[in-house]
């Protein structure tokens, strides 16, 4: 192709990306026309060459007044035409759709839609959780690669990043002896020249010719004593820069998307659509918060000027999403509190009875919880309520406190466990708690207890179903199978859901929904700060327990070096020779090339093998079937194992009082709050337990942790500091806890969070139907954000 045809290809493709709008040269196409076609007939007088530059010109006449699908359908043609005559080149991969407007596309339609996305391109894209244009424009960079940096040859520096603007001086390919191919370019500027290498990119020869000037990124390197660039970005100087020159947006990929091509891809899609985005935030808040409009965030977060633009617009993507969650439980409960429920009749004798014969005195925080959770009760409003205390603060009694009162009131109330096991240690504890305290409360109609788990025989589950639904079976403790549709309750009055982060919100929503309108109890041994759990509890109220009962031996924590691994295990064989059983963590389930730390399945049988061969050991990790799981944790519980190893599935759900020593591997890994949870599978006997903290090779956030954990037994103290000390990795993880995904917030991100609940409850004192014009589009934002979480209510 000649280079008058070129530079109109060049005009044509810039006017196609700009959407159709004639603007891709001043003045427009028209004007631009006679001044190629006379250009273009002086350069030859070959007739093919005159007959195509003829029939181009007529195509394009009138352009500035034709409609928009006309002039797409003109500049596709032409492109067509001169693109398909281009000398064949080495294959490349396609190139990215472009994202025009199509009649009767939208934001939520399907990314295949766009033009040049095939079935397979579109599968890819749904790996990376990219089914609709918006889901592209939300598909924020993983971080960014600063080509910013602009220097002349002279000024380079060994080891730097940066960008440089030169003309190709020469370009040579040359065979490597295993039969790879390196590509040579030689760059000057006015003060210096260089080389670039890329490997096995033979096509590069065509492209990188003599006398083109490009911009190339990349990090300097050197190679027998001069400076160079190893595969560095580059890109022709008369194109608008994307992969080089600026801040580089990076994207997950996955296999079968180039980094290159999935650039490409967004940068069309996000110059097209993100203008097209309504701003939903009213104009108040936004100004108020001093905010972005979403469409320049949309914009500065993909392809941004600086990295204050990328500070700000993360900084507005985040308000949005923590706003919205706010707004969603907020909703939920006004929702919530706006129904009827049944208030009960406190039976004061009964629950002084109760506390009285308890063999020890609840602490200050477990009588406060007791008399917020007694009050709530009492109203005709449901209770909806977040019981948090550290691991052994004695929650379990307080909630016993609450199911007597349910059934005193001739209510049925129910306790669910995410295990089996733990189930079953709720039910063992209930009834034994309520066994020894029989002779006191012989007065007062004992209750029914019931559990109910899946691994039941299908005629005892029909048999405890019947007991249930005639309400003979007082208080039910059980699994998921409580919210099995074969389940009725006669009278359900009071819900208590333990470990509350591991069910969803949906699940929470099937226990409710088993009653009318019961109050409900959800419980958490998993300590997070009160502005996280305003997150993700918002639409609870919340008792904490925030002491643990006196006399409980605080749990000696250790942290070692891989060096005294074998005095590890000297000291974990000391304590099962006592009798005594242990834990060992893992980080991963099996080896990793990438991490270098001891994977459980392969660390179980290094331990069976060389160090524990005359010991009992169980395997436990997350890709085992539940049955399984639940046979290894139950072994364990039953003292048929020594020692159990285990990735971090048995942070919760598993109360071993014989177990005294938790050894972790890579401890360097966790976070404080994951530390203190393994921590807290100990101690749960008479006998002085154990935490051992292997450190793999911990950098200096790592001690930190490390040292901290080593310090204080106070889970509400760790999770403080672990939110400071983990930055940008995520506290709490948003899908456990039933919160829709966080695409662009963390939730470290305090003063963002909390600037966002302020601004929610705002507007819902100021309207509290969200029914005000001003936010129409932020309810119906509220509700597709929500949408596929479960109904919160």
């Amino acid at each position: 192709m000649t280079s008058v045809f070129e530079k109109l290809v060049k005009i044509l493709s810039l006017e196609r990306d700009q959407g159709y709008r004639d603007r891709a040269v001043i003045g427009g196409l028209e004007r631009f026309l006679p001044l190629w076609h006379q250009e273009a007939r002086e350069g030859t007088k070959d007739p093919q060459h005159i007959q195509r530059v003829e029939e181009i010109v007529a195509l394009l006449q009138g352009y500035g007044a034709k409609e928009r699908e006309e002039r797409e359908r003109i500049i596709n043609e032409i492109l067509g035409k001169l693109e398909a005559e281009q000398t064949p080149q080495a294959p490349r991969e396609p190139s990215p759709p472009r994202a025009r407007g199509v009649p009767g596309l939208g934001l939520d339609s399907p990314v295949i839609r766009l033009t040049g996305i095939s079935t397979a391109y579109a599968r890819r894209l749904t790996r990376l959780g990219v089914t609709t244009i918006r889901d592209l424009l939300t598909l924020v960079p993983r971080r960014y690669d600063d080509f910013s940096a602009l220097k002349t040859i002279n000024k380079l520096a060994y080891g730097e990043e940066v960008t440089i603007v030169g003309t190709v001086w020469d370009t040579k390919a040359r065979q490597t002896r295993g039969g790879g191919t390196v590509i040579t370019t030689v760059l000057s500027d006015a003060t210096g020249t260089i080389q670039a290498t890329w490997f096995n990119q033979p096509y590069l020869v065509k492209q990188l010719r003599p006398g083109c000037q490009i911009v190339i990124s990349g990090k300097v390197d050197m190679y027998l004593g001069r400076l160079t660039f190893q595969s560095p970005s580059w890109e022709p100087l008369e194109k608008e820069l994307i992969h080089t020159a600026r801040l580089v947006p990076v994207y997950p990929l996955t296999k079968g998307l180039s980094a290159r091509w999935l650039r490409r891809l967004m940068k069309r899609t996000v110059d097209h659509w993100a203008p097209r985005v309504p701003e939903h935030l009213p104009d108040h808040v936004r100004e108020r918060e001093g905010l972005l409009d979403l469409p320049t965030a949309l914009c500065q977060i993909h392809f941004p000027d600086n990295w204050e633009m990328v500070r700000e617009a993360r900084q507005r993507l985040s308000f949005d999403e923590f706003l919205l969650i706010q707004l969603g439980v907020l909703r939920q409960r006004r929702n919530w509190q706006q129904q009827v429920g049944r208030p009960m009749t406190l039976d004061e004798r009964l629950l002084r009875t109760f506390l009285s014969a308890l063999p020890f005195t609840l602490t200050d925080g477990q009588r406060r919880a007791q008399k917020e959770i007694m009050g709530d009760l009492k109203r005709s409003r449901p209770m909806s309520r977040l019981l948090q205390g550290d691991v052994g603060s004695g929650k379990t009694v307080v909630a016993m406190a609450a199911m007597l009162m349910a059934v005193a009131n001739g209510c049925q109330a129910v306790l669910m466990a995410p295990t089996e096991i733990l189930a079953e240690q709720h039910d063992k504890n209930v009834s034994g708690l309520l066994q020894n305290l029989a002779p006191a409360l012989s007065e007062f109609a004992a209750p029914t207890i019931r559990l109910l788990i899946g691994s039941l025989s299908r005629s005892e589950k029909e048999q405890i179903h019947e007991e249930i639904a005639t309400g003979e079976a007082d208080i039910v403790v059980g699994t998921h199978a409580l919210i099995q549709e074969g389940v009725r309750f006669k009278d359900l009055g009071l819900a208590i859901i333990d470990e509350q982060h591991r069910f969803g919100v949906s699940q929470r929503a099937a226990l409710r929904q088993k009653g009318y309108f019961p109050h409900i109890l959800v419980m958490s041994a998993t300590p997070i700060p009160r502005t996280l759990a305003l997150t993700v509890y918002g639409d609870l109220d919340i008792s904490v327990i925030d002491e643990l009962p006196p006399g409980r031996r605080e749990i000696k924590t250790k942290w070692l070096s891989p060096r005294e691994r074998e005095r590890a295990y000297s000291f974990v064989r000391s304590h099962i020779e006592k009798g005594r059983q242990a834990f060992i963590i893992c980080p991963l389930i099996e080896e990793s090339e990438k991490i270098e730390t001891r994977a459980a399945v392969a660390e179980y049988e290094r331990l069976q093998k060389e160090i524990f061969p005359d010991l009992r050991l169980g395997l436990l990790h997350g890709r085992m079937k539940a049955g399984e799981k639940e046979e290894i944790m139950g072994q364990f519980y039953r003292g048929e194992l020594d020692i159990l190893v285990s990735t971090p599935v048995v942070e919760v759900g598993i109360d071993v009082p014989n177990a005294t020593v938790m050894l972790i591997e890579g401890a360097d890994r966790f976070g404080l709050a994951q530390l203190h949870q393994f921590r807290g599978r100990v101690g749960r006997g008479e006998h002085q337990s154990y935490c051992l903290l292997l450190a793999d090779s911990p950098g200096s956030d790592a001690e930190e942790r490390l040292k901290i954990i080593e310090s204080t037994q106070d889970g509400f103290q760790l999770a403080e500091e672990d939110l400071k000390l983990r930055g940008p990795g995520e506290f709490f993880g948003t899908r456990q806890s039933g919160l829709p995904d966080l695409k662009v917030a963390r939730l470290s991100d305090v003063a963002i969070l909390e600037r966002a609940r302020a601004e929610a409850l705002e507007i819902f004192r100021r309207d509290p139907a969200l029914s005000a014009p001003e936010h129409a589009l932020l309810v119906q934002k509220v509700d597709e954000f929500w949408q596929g979480e479960g109904d919160l209510s």
